[in-house]
């Protein structure tokens, strides 16, 4: 019996490429896909990733901070299954978490748990690793809690800190791997190809999470 598509949210504070490349590359799977993009969120009125998903003619709302406690509401009432961070600078509410446990992940520009935490998001995280003189930095894809960047990591990619670096070349040289990783993680969430089970990321040999997430693989057909 197949599985019903997953039906996914994603919550994004800025211009939105990690929805994008989770677009791109559901859509080359086309009808083998495990899910479609139903709802953009953004607690930015002018965030590119509402204009990117208007584009895609996938419905939007705009939930300023002071309606963060509506989150679960509009997520409900679109159906929601699964719930894509991509840049989304609000922590999110007890309630969204509880609701969608397990179902819930974010990509973080770094390494964790290095570099991770309160006040550590987009180009704060770079500034850090160059000012630390860190050689190695990277992309983290994990599970969320109720707090920021302590979930269950479900995969991570380096990248080298060259001494020439500065923030925005770190910056540029993370986005192009978490562009890779982040939508086969998505994509294999949405596949259940992995779980959260007692705050342990489990794995389905039998969905081939590794194929997943593999540089080199090409776009994965979910069974």
């Amino acid at each position: 019996m197949t599985a019903p598509r997953a039906r996914l949210a994603v919550l994004a504070s800025g211009g939105g490429s990690n929805l994008q490349a989770i677009l791109d590359h559901f859509a080359a799977l086309g009808a083998s896909a495990p899910g479609d993009v139903v709802l953009v969120v953004s607690d930015r009125a002018a965030a590119g990733a509402l204009d990117r998903a208007r584009r895609a003619g996938i419905p939007t709302v705009h939930l300023p901070a002071r309606e963060n406690h509506r989150l679960l509401e509009r997520l409900t009432e679109a159906g929601v299954t699964h719930v894509a961070l991509a840049g989304y600078l609000r922590l999110i509410p007890t309630d969204v978490v509880a609701a969608f446990r397990g179902r819930l992940v974010n990509i973080h520009p770094a390494l964790l748990p290095a570099f991770g935490g309160p006040g550590m998001y987009g180009h704060h995280v770079h500034e850090a690793v160059v000012r630390a003189g860190a050689a190695t930095t990277g992309a983290t894809v994990h599970f969320v809690d109720e707090h920021y960047d302590e979930g269950a990591v479900i995969a991570q990619r380096a990248v080298p800190v060259r001494p020439t670096d500065d923030a925005d070349t770190v910056a540029a040289r993370v986005l192009a791997v978490e562009h890779q990783l982040y939508p086969r993680c998505v994509a294999a969430l949405c596949a259940g190809a992995l779980r959260l089970e007692a705050g342990r990321v489990v794995a389905d040999p039998s969905l081939s999470f590794e194929r997943f997430v593999s540089a080199d693989a090409s776009p994965p057909h979910p069974a």
